[in-house]
């Protein structure tokens, strides 16, 4: 049987997509559920040699699942990495590669077909980031057809991009299954007081996350 996919999207970049999906990874684990998260397209990701490269998406995403870092555990959570920290078209150009939409899909739809339980597809930066000279994570998310979990983070602007983003989703007929706010550091307002006033206009579930917490189990039933 195909995995239930979720493909989690991002209302802006370096908001907290990766806190995010591995702290909703650590919880569909504890409650038994088999689940497996990766992130097809990564910028800004040291070799895996590279001391620096603990500290990445793709390693946070294999640590939550309790995976050893290693070439192919890599390869199976991140197939296209980049290192510079550029939207992955700009980033590809700078090492003379090229990324078409058609091969991001259709690998992300062979790993939905051969995944028992959930499948977590993070998105790279915003919803409107390209992926491709051509293509947005917009365009990634669509083709994809599957139901999407909306990271904002509490920054001052936050709330208009987290509205401005499920507006979007609705405009495609993207089924949002809930909007999770990632606590910004130095953000004028407690995180809790922006998901409040995202809730009052989404039309969808928000949940809040701070630093240090673990994902809400509310939020997990939900996937």
């Amino acid at each position: 049987m195909a995995a239930r996919a979720v493909f989690i999207a991002g209302a802006g970049t370096e908001i907290g997509k990766t806190y995010v999906t591995a702290a909703l990874t650590r919880r569909l684990r504890a409650q038994g559920r088999a689940v497996r998260t990766v992130k097809p397209l990564a910028s800004g990701v040291p070799a895996l040699g590279d001391p620096g490269f603990a500290e990445s998406d793709t390693a946070r995403l294999l640590d939550a699942q309790d995976i050893a870092l290693d070439a192919e555990a890599v390869e199976a959570c991140s197939p296209w990495r980049f290192s510079a920290p550029l939207s992955p078209d700009q980033a590809a150009v700078l090492e003379g590669r090229s990324l078409e939409l058609a091969d991001l899909v259709g690998w992300c739809r062979a790993q939905i077909a051969c995944t028992t339980g959930t499948l977590l597809i993070e998105g790279v930066g915003g919803l409107m980031s390209p992926v491709s000279e051509a293509a947005t994570g917009l365009d990634w998310l669509r083709a994809l057809d599957v139901p999407a979990l909306l990271v904002t983070g509490s920054y001052l602007g936050a709330i208009s991009h987290a509205l401005t983003a499920c507006e979007t989703l609705r405009r495609y007929d993207v089924p949002l299954l809930a909007i999770a706010v990632s606590e910004s550091e130095g953000a004028p307002a407690p995180a809790a007081t922006v998901a409040a006033s995202i809730a009052r206009h989404a039309g969808a579930e928000v949940f809040c996350l701070r630093h240090g917490d673990s994902c809400p189990e509310a939020l997990a039933d939900l996937i």
